[in-house]
C-alpha cells in the first residue's frame, strides 16, 4: 500500500451540485475519528453507492487490513468474501476489501471500500475539512473520457494544419532558390 492522489469528480454541499472535474480540485480522506490521513483523491477511482463507500486503489499505510476473513451472506455484498479495513492509529473499522466476490461484482475485487460515514475530506483548494457523505465520487466512464481527449487533440491539430502548411511551403521555397 502507497500513499498517491486523485481527482475529485462532484461536490454536494448545503443541496448545491457544484462539479468539480478539473484536476486541481485535490483532497485528503481522514478518519472521522482521529483524523489520519488515509487516502488521496489520486488513489480514489468510484463509488459504490449501494454500501455507501469510496473506491480506492491505493490508501497509506495507516489502512489496516485485517488478518480474519469475513464471508458475507446477505445484502449487496452476498457472496463475498472481505477482510476490514481499520485505522492504524484509532483501530476503527473503515470499510472492507473484497477478496472473492461473484461476477457481478468483479470490478470490486482488491478495491479498498471505504465507507463514507466513516470518512472526512479535506479539500486542499479551499482549505475545508468537509464530510465524504456531502460528496459524490462517480467517475466518467473511460470511453467518454477518451472520446473528449481525442475530441481535444483534433482540434488542436486542425489549428496548427496551416502553421505546418507554411512550414513546409517555406522549406519548399527555400530548397528551390539554393
Amino acid at each position: 500500500m502507497e500513499f498517491d492522489e486523485s481527482v475529485i469528480v462532484k461536490r454536494i454541499d448545503n443541496l448545491k451540485l457544484i462539479t468539480a472535474a478539473e484536476p486541481k480540485h485535490f483532497m485528503t480522506l481522514h478518519c472521522l475519528q482521529c483524523n489520519t490521513v488515509l487516502a488521496d483523491s489520486f488513489g480514489v477511482c468510484g463509488e459504490l453507492k449501494c454500501i455507501d463507500s469510496i473506491m480506492c486503489i491505493r490508501v497509506t499505510n495507516d489502512v489496516v487490513v485485517s488478518d480474519a476473513i469475513e464471508s458475507v451472506h446477505k445484502g449487496e455484498m452476498a457472496n463475498c468474501i472481505c477482510s476490514h479495513l481499520k485505522c492504524r492509529l484509532c483501530n476503527c473499522v473503515l470499510g472492507k476489501v473484497v477478496h472473492a466476490a461473484p461476477s457481478h461484482l468483479a470490478a470490486i475485487r482488491s478495491i479498498f471500500l471505504l465507507n463514507k460515514a466513516k470518512m472526512s475530506c479535506y479539500i486542499l483548494d479551499s482549505i475545508s475539512m468537509v464530510k465524504a457523505s456531502s460528496f459524490s465520487f462517480d467517475m466518467k466512464p473511460l470511453q467518454e473520457t477518451v472520446h473528449e481527449a481525442r475530441q481535444e487533440l483534433e482540434e488542436r491539430l486542425d489549428l496548427m494544419a496551416p502553421t505546418c502548411s507554411r512550414l513546409a511551403d517555406m522549406s519548399l521555397s527555400s530548397q528551390s532558390s539554393t
